[in-house]
């Protein structure tokens, strides 16, 4: 039935997409600024819709037979999120422009469109979690039955990206505090280093 394919795949999106990890942790960011949300929410959309219907059509599977390229996914993703940290180590430790979300001067829409696109594509997660994940537990069904699993998935990445940006504006009353963004930056630089830090030394399963 539809329904019960779609229900699998929205929940199984929705699991792995509410994992706090770098690509969530910019997109609620952006979204506590209040800026360029459509263009971030959209590239974080749009990107789910490549990945997850590439793994259900059996990318997941051809890349496995290619590990090489993961292999340099890896060290790339690793790199970026290092710099990540170390930017977010910096507003932590200095930043005192980002206090006033509404008020403040946008940053250029292409820089955070290509920080968007970075956390997307450049971390190794993404794939494994909507390529091999996703792609892997859609095998059970074919046919029509497969996409309908993929409408579910897909379902549940439009509506926590609109929610994380959108709605992020919700939480913007704690945000008025200096020392609230230098926590924030704190968590986020504290969870890239981390993460860069996997990378570099666990290999991918």
């Amino acid at each position: 039935m539809f329904i019960t394919s779609a229900i699998t795949g929205f929940t199984t999106g929705a699991g792995l997409l509410m994992c706090i990890g770098s690509q969530n942790a910019y997109v609620l960011k952006q979204g506590l600024l209040r800026q360029h949300l459509f263009p971030v929410a959209a590239i974080c959309i749009l990107s789910d819709i490549v990945l997850i219907s590439s793994g259900i059509a059996g990318l997941g599977t051809l890349i496995k037979h290619w590990p090489n390229l993961m292999e340099i996914m890896r060290y790339i993703g690793a790199i970026f999120l290092a710099w990540t940290a170390f930017s977010s180590v910096k507003q932590a430790l200095y930043g005192n422009n980002q206090l006033n979300p509404s008020k403040d001067e946008l940053p250029k829409l292409k820089i955070v469109l290509l920080t968007c696109l970075g956390f997307t594509w450049l971390n190794p997660q993404v794939y494994i979690d909507t390529v091999f994940m996703i792609g892997s537990l859609s095998i059970p069904y074919s046919g029509v039955e497969k996409w309908k699993f993929a409408i579910g998935a897909l379902s549940a990445s439009i509506i926590w990206f609109i929610a994380i940006t959108y709605g992020a504006k919700i939480l913007l009353p704690l945000f008025k505090s200096p020392h609230a963004w230098r926590i924030l930056d704190t968590g986020v630089a504290i969870m890239m280093g981390y993460l860069s830090v996997s990378l570099f030394i666990t290999p991918l399963p």
